[in-house]
């Protein structure tokens, strides 16, 4: 199996690492001085399951690397309209697109049946710039739930979770996700194949809608939000709303809120990719998170007071981190 892990940041780097011990042929995709770090040194990944170091081939040329089976786009959602020219030396008429994004894909309504088969969302899918570069039919969804955080250059520390959901849009069981997650088994990785993937999506919306938001506002830990009563009662609202949106899509979470949050805390000081984004200077990834789930609403009809409240704020805030 040839794989390229276009955008091997930390959860990126994390999976090509696992892949490659299990000897899949593995390409990561970066650049900077994590680029630099990985040629020399390869993937150092520190992990409570154990620490090891893998050698894939890192470039920033995708050129290098041609048509391969599997791409893992570990690109952030809002990079994905601009990314034709790193994705296209990459596929062949077969090549699986694997996003193993936060939020609401942009191939969500792609064969969900009706009576929304088809439907676009302008918040993930402006213009359909999109689609146009990652074409639905090649999409398979993944739900990633491991925490994993960039320690330095080159060096992933795995805090906790190794399982990624795999699906596709359609809910069959196809030879492509199998065989993907073999693959990622075989490197030490959870990865259930699920019919209806939706589900999982929106299991994970659940606290990336309320914690990713408000812990840059608060620049706060999971754990510091759990804990601290006010937050931890809005993020209880937001999920309510988020779980009325969910069942009126057809989807039904089957978690409690209430779990949901002990889950969280249990991940302890744990900083939020979107409150890593703005402590260092990078765009907000709001849109999958939010701003696709207030559509939703809007389409559905449902009423989310809340969500529409710390939208406006978190709006605000990418706006002004980003001139």
């Amino acid at each position: 199996m040839k794989v390229a892990v276009l955008g091997a940041g930390a959860i990126g780097a994390y999976v090509g690492a696992a892949l490659h011990r299990a000897g899949a042929d593995v390409h990561l995709v970066a650049r900077g001085p994590h680029l630099a770090a990985m040629r020399r040194h390869g993937v150092r990944v520190l992990s409570p399951r154990g620490d090891f170091t893998a050698h894939p081939h890192a470039t920033d040329d995708p050129a290098e690397v041609g048509p391969v089976d599997h791409v893992f786009l570990g690109l952030k959602a809002n990079a994905y309209a601009a990314c034709g020219p790193l994705i296209a030396p990459l596929l062949h008429e077969r090549t699986t697109v694997v996003a193993a994004q936060n939020g609401i894909p942009w191939w969500y309504f792609h064969r969900h049946g009706d009576p929304y088969d088809g439907r676009r969302l302008e918040s993930v899918d402006p213009g359909g710039a999109v689609s146009a570069v990652l074409a639905p039919e090649r999409a398979v969804g993944c739900v990633v739930y491991a925490a994993t955080e960039l320690q330095a250059p080159g060096v992933v520390r795995h805090l906790e979770g190794t399982r990624f959901s795999v699906g596709e849009p359609d809910r069959s069981v196809s030879a492509r996700c199998l065989d993907l997650s073999e693959a990622m088994r075989a490197g030490g990785l959870k990865c259930p194949v699920e019919r209806d993937l939706r589900a999982d999506i929106w299991l994970k919306l659940l606290g990336n809608i309320s914690f990713n938001p408000i812990s840059a506002l608060a620049r706060a830990t999971m754990r510091q939000m759990c804990r601290h009563g006010g937050t931890r009662r809005v993020i209880e609202t937001m999920m309510r709303e988020t779980l009325r949106v969910a069942e009126v899509l057809g989807c039904e979470v089957g978690v409690s809120i209430e779990r949901r949050l002990a889950g969280a805390e249990r991940v302890g000081d744990h900083r939020t990719s979107t409150l890593q984004d703005l402590e260092r200077g990078k765009p907000l990834e709001l849109d999958v998170l939010l701003a696709a789930v207030i559509e939703l609403a809007d389409i559905t009809g449902v009423e989310v007071p809340t969500l529409r409240t710390v939208h406006a704020i978190s709006d605000l805030l990418a706006l002004r981190s980003a001139a």
